[in-house]
């Protein structure tokens, strides 16, 4: 049973689908836009840059990655940096975009490299996407590459509130065919990380071990659950 509680608690990923959208549609149906766009060299993508902001948990983090991971699925290269990136790579041209990752959280030496593959890829030209804690005008960064971090399409990302938290769970459990009840519910925000991608995760976990054990999802499921991972 531990191996089956495993095996079902394996994450599929961030991508724009699993986005728990809320008030932030407007910056993933840009993503989406954006993907969409042809990508061969004569009629690249918009390089014109986005950058994401907001506070811990909005999702800006989850929509670079899904970013990134739609991209490498069509075979695509890309440059990616955040603040836990020690050397950065040298810039390639064979990149289709440039993503930076908590850059309010840049040193000296990562913020040297974002501007180096900023004005790399400007001139390639190919699109910069970048997300922060900060709108542009308020991160702690060297001039040149706040000004060009807030140059293009910028968007202000929402954390969801509990009863939107709510309205999401009960959206997706609803999908699977599953009807929480709001003790469930209130025991999952009280007992488990608030954060949505993660809350969605434990939904999938609870949905594969009811699907089991031929349960309907309770607190004692959830508890029998979390006791056998």
């Amino acid at each position: 049973m531990k191996q089956l509680v495993l095996d079902m608690g394996l994450g599929k990923g961030p991508s724009l689908s699993n986005f728990c959208v809320g008030p932030n549609a407007a910056a993933q149906e840009h993503l989406q836009l954006w993907l969409g766009q042809p990508s061969h060299a004569a009629v690249p993508r918009s390089p014109v840059p986005t950058y994401l902001w907001g506070s811990s948990g909005c999702g800006k983090s989850h929509l670079l990655h899904a970013v990134r991971s739609a991209l490498q699925a069509q075979g695509q290269r890309v440059g990616w940096l955040d603040a836990t990136t020690s050397v950065a790579d040298e810039f390639d041209n064979a990149w289709v975009a440039v993503l930076l990752d908590d850059a309010h959280a840049f040193d000296a030496a990562q913020q040297q490299a974002a501007f180096n593959w900023f004005v790399n890829a400007q001139t390639q030209p190919i699109a910069v996407l970048a997300a922060g804690n900060l709108p542009p005008a308020d991160l702690q960064l060297r001039d040149d590459l706040r000004t060009r971090l807030g140059w293009g399409h910028v968007f202000a990302l929402q954390t969801l509130d509990d009863t939107q938290r709510r309205e999401v769970l009960r959206a997706n459990a609803l999908a699977r065919g599953i009807a929480l009840s709001d003790e469930v519910m209130d025991f999952m925000l009280t007992r488990f990380s608030r954060d949505l991608g993660s809350l969605i995760e434990l939904l999938d976990l609870m949905d594969g071990y009811a699907l089991q054990t031929q349960r309907a999802i309770t607190i004692p499921l959830i508890k029998t659950m979390m006791d056998n991972a």
